[in-house]
């Protein structure tokens, strides 16, 4: 069975992405993982510590992380973001955070495809 922190990568990886299986997950919607559950906080952890983690720990030619991968960027990040403890508890620090978040949809425009009833806006102009 899949971990708390897996299922939160797995609905994650499949946000904004038809065709992810949540085996996989890209730079964007790391980010925006990283952001939504509190991991990058503008301070210790900015969001350009999460995009040089993401490039280090993913393959040299791939554009996408496995949740291994995954966890080696929490683990990186974790210290970063949990001065003072050591590799395991930071992890497990981040993965607390983590736990049952889904991918926060506040200010994200609904699309045409979504009511395609509705007069699209570049039309109105």
């Amino acid at each position: 069975m899949a971990s708390e922190a897996e299922k939160t990568f797995q609905r994650f990886a499949v946000f904004g992405e038809s065709s992810s299986s949540g085996t996989e997950m890209n730079n964007k919607n790391f980010s925006k993982l990283c952001k939504d559950c509190g991991i990058m906080d503008g301070k210790a952890v900015t969001s350009t510590d999460v995009d040089i983690v993401f490039s280090k720990v993913k393959a040299k030619n791939a554009r996408t992380i496995t949740f291994s991968e995954f966890q080696e960027a929490m683990k990186e990040l974790g210290q970063k973001r949990f001065k003072g403890k050591n590799p395991d508890e930071a992890l497990q620090a981040v993965f607390k955070l983590m736990e049952g978040k889904d991918p926060a949809t506040t200010g994200v425009t609904v699309s045409d495809v979504l009511h395609p009833y509705l007069p699209s806006h570049s039309l109105m102009s």
